[in-house]
C-alpha cells in the first residue's frame, strides 16, 4: 500500500451462533429497541424556565443513565424467556469503562461478565443538536460482544414532567472505537499530525486504574473522541431529531429555544411562537400540551 492509499474501513466483529450466549446477546439488542415501552422513572421535572432548558442533561443525565439499567433489568421476560440467566443481572459501574456490566449477580471475577454496555443519555434538547458522547476508549479495552448505547430523551410536555426516552442508538463499542481511529486518521480534512497513540496492554473489563484511552498527537479544538462527528451515527440522529414533543419535532423545538439563549428581542420571540402556533398549534384543543407550552412562554417574555 502507497503512502496515498486509504485502507478500507473497519466493520463490526462478527458475534459466532456457536457462542453459548448468543441467543442472550440477541435479546438483549432486541429489548434496548423496545427500552422506551418499558422505561421507569419516578422524576418529575417542573418550574423549568425556557432559558435553562439547555441545562437539564447535566442535571439529570447520570439519573436517567441509572434509571435506564433499572428498567434493563426489569425486562428479564424480554431477554431471558427461559430464565437461563436468572443469577445475572445489569449492573452500573462507576469511573471505568463500560459503564454497564452484565455480570453473575454479587460476583467481582471477569469471567463471569458475559459483556458490557457504554451507556450514555443525550438530552434531545441539548444546545449542540447532538450526544455530546467523548468516546475515547482503546478498541482492546472492548469485548467482542461489548456495545455502546446512547439514549435520547426529553421531558414528556417539554419544560415539565417525567423524563421519556426513544429507541437508542446501539454500535459495537469495538467497532465503534476503531471506526473513530479511522475517521480522525482518514476521513476528516485536517493538515495537523494525525497520528495517534494506541493504549498497550490492555484487555477487556479493565480496572480504574488502567490507562485505556488513545490520544491524538494534535487534538486543538478537543474533538478526539466526538464520535457523532464521524458521521457513523447520521442517519440516526436525523431519525431522533425528528421525534414529535408534543407534537413539534425535537430539532423545532431546538430552534425555537436557542433563540431565548442567544438573548434575542422579545419582539423576534414571540413572532417564532405565533409562527409554531400557527404551524401546531392548530392541530389539537385549545388546551393541548402545545397550547399550553406555548402560552407559558408568552407569559415568560411578558414577565421579563
Amino acid at each position: 500500500m502507497t503512502y496515498s492509499e486509504t485502507p478500507q474501513p473497519p466493520q463490526p466483529p462478527t458475534i459466532p451462533e456457536e457462542w453459548e450466549h448468543h441467543d442472550l446477546y440477541e435479546q438483549v439488542l432486541e429489548a434496548l429497541q423496545v427500552l422506551p415501552s418499558y422505561f421507569k422513572t419516578s422524576t418529575f421535572i417542573e418550574g423549568i424556565q425556557a432559558t435553562d432548558i439547555f441545562t437539564l442533561n447535566s442535571a439529570l443525565g447520570a439519573t436517567i443513565e441509572s434509571q435506564v439499567v433499572a428498567s434493563l433489568n426489569l425486562m428479564r421476560p424480554v431477554w431471558d424467556p427461559d430464565e437461563s440467566y436468572q443469577l445475572y443481572s445489569f449492573v452500573r459501574q462507576s469511573q471505568t469503562f463500560p459503564d454497564v456490566l452484565f455480570r453473575k449477580t454479587g460476583s467481582t471475577a471477569s469471567s463471569d461478565i458475559l459483556f458490557g454496555i457504554e451507556l450514555k443519555g443525550w438530552y434531545l434538547l441539548a444546545k449542540e443538536g447532538e450526544p455530546s458522547l467523548r468516546y475515547k476508549v482503546t478498541a482492546a479495552a472492548c469485548a467482542d460482544a461489548d456495545l455502546v448505547c446512547v439514549v435520547p430523551w426529553a421531558l414528556s410536555n417539554v419544560l415539565a414532567g417525567s423524563p421519556q426516552i426513544i429507541s437508542p442508538y446501539v454500535v459495537s463499542a469495538k467497532y465503534a472505537a476503531e471506526y473513530r481511529n479511522y475517521h480522525w486518521q482518514h476521513i476528516r480534512t485536517s493538515t495537523a499530525d494525525k497520528s495517534i497513540r494506541v493504549a498497550e496492554d490492555v484487555a477487556p473489563y479493565p480496572t480504574k486504574s488502567d490507562h485505556i484511552s488513545d490520544r491524538p498527537a494534535s487534538d486543538g479544538g478537543g474533538n478526539f473522541g466526538r464520535f457523532a462527528r464521524t458521521g457513523v451515527m447520521d442517519d440516526y440522529l436525523s431519525f431522533a431529531r425528528t421525534t414529535a414533543l408534543c407534537g413539534i419535532p425535537a430539532q423545532n423545538w431546538l430552534q425555537f429555544f436557542s433563540i431565548f439563549t442567544d438573548q434575542k428581542d422579545p419582539t423576534e420571540i414571540k413572532v417564532e411562537i405565533d409562527a409554531l402556533r400557527a404551524r401546531y398549534g392548530t392541530q389539537g384543543p385549545v388546551n393541548s400540551p402545545i397550547s399550553v407550552i406555548l402560552d407559558q412562554l408568552e407569559l415568560l417574555i411578558e414577565n421579563n
